[in-house]
């Protein structure tokens, strides 16, 4: 029997791949560990938060009962954190808010808690709630991108923008690109004034493109700016080129720093043919054009769209707009309960 090491600089034939393999099951493993420990938590402070309102309700118990509960649990169970009087009042709500235990065992158990206190922080209305904890799970939101989608009315916006996708897509896909556009645009993080030039703002998107590309919505992957076409010999360029994962097709966006007018939709018409001619594969689907205004009339923009056979859609960009008030409660900020919490470990 040989027992000498194997030299690290060269690893048996078929180590690689195998060790490879090795690591994508483990981090597979640690995945769904995380996954089962979550649901079991956010289960739990359903359950604790269920009791509280039943006892309160069936036996008249007042709120300093949570002070007194948030104490022996404290005493029963020191190495866990999250038994604040704070996070009682959460999970409290959470199950205040959630009363079918199988909509939560199903649905919302597959959202960190951290995400189940913005929704109850940041809106009011269980439809609302429903549809942003939906869209955190299929999009794999953080907590930080959930609450800027709700504060900056991301449901209020989207497929929103006037297109003719339903006329010159066939379903789903029409259905897919309409939710996948939408108006108007919020580029607040750009920094700049509302006379900001298109230059200007195609620059300022590609040095933000992380932001841009959040903005924008899931599925769509950066390609280029100022994108070259030779056509006939001529030299054009596509301001920025992007490419939608799930609707597999190429997306032409076009920038206007002043009012639609119908003849922007021939240069981003133009554009479209070209990127299907000479850019997309066989298994794409047509290209999209996306032109992005300052402002627009919305029966003319309906107009324009009339008699044009390429899909095609039309919204506006702010460059500067103040947030709207967040929707409070009367619960604490995530931020005072982050801080309680990591209080309380040290």
């Amino acid at each position: 029997m040989n027992d000498k090491p194997l030299s690290l600089s060269e690893p048996p034939e078929g180590y690689t791949d195998w060790i490879a393999n090795l690591k994508a099951l483990i981090h597979s493993a640690q995945q769904r560990a995380s996954q089962a420990v979550n649901r079991e938590l956010v289960l739990l402070y359903w359950q604790i938060g269920s009791d509280i309102l039943t006892r309160q309700a069936n036996k008249g118990w007042g709120a300093k009962v949570i002070d007194r509960l948030a104490h022996d649990l404290r005493i029963a169970f020191p190495e866990m954190k999250g038994f604040s009087p704070r996070n009682l009042k959460y999970m409290r709500a959470f199950a205040e808010a959630w009363p079918d235990v199988q909509f939560v065992q199903g649905v919302l158990a597959q959202l960190p808690w951290y995400h189940q206190i913005a929704l109850l922080d940041k809106l009011k209305m269980a439809d609302d709630r429903l549809w942003y904890a939906q869209k955190a799970i299929d999009d794999n939101w953080s907590r930080n991108v959930l609450v800027m989608q709700i504060e900056t009315r991301l449901r209020e916006r989207e497929g929103m923008a006037i297109t003719n996708f339903e006329q010159r897509l066939p379903k789903p896909q029409s259905d897919l690109a309409r939710e996948s556009i939408k108006d108007p645009y919020r580029f607040d993080f750009l920094g700049l004034t509302h006379e900001a030039q298109e230059r200007e703002v195609e620059s300022a998107l590609v040095q933000h493109v992380t932001r841009f590309l959040l903005e924008l919505g899931a599925g769509f992957a950066f390609v280029g700016r100022q994108v070259p076409l030779n056509v006939g010999g001529d030299e054009f360029f596509i301001d920025l080129l992007f490419y939608h994962l799930k609707l597999r097709c190429y997306v032409v966006i076009e920038l206007k720093a002043d009012r639609f007018k119908p003849e922007h939709l021939g240069q981003l018409g133009f554009y479209l043919t070209a990127v299907d001619r000479q850019v997309k594969n066989e298994q794409d689907n047509p290209t999209l054009g996306l032109l992005l205004c300052k402002s627009k009339n919305k029966v003319v923009a309906e107009y324009a769209l009339g008699d044009k056979t390429q899909p095609m859609g039309i919204a506006e960009y702010k460059l500067l707009e103040s947030l709207p008030e967040p929707l409070q409660t009367n619960l604490p900020s995530i931020e005072q309960l982050e801080k309680e919490l990591e209080g309380a470990e040290k």
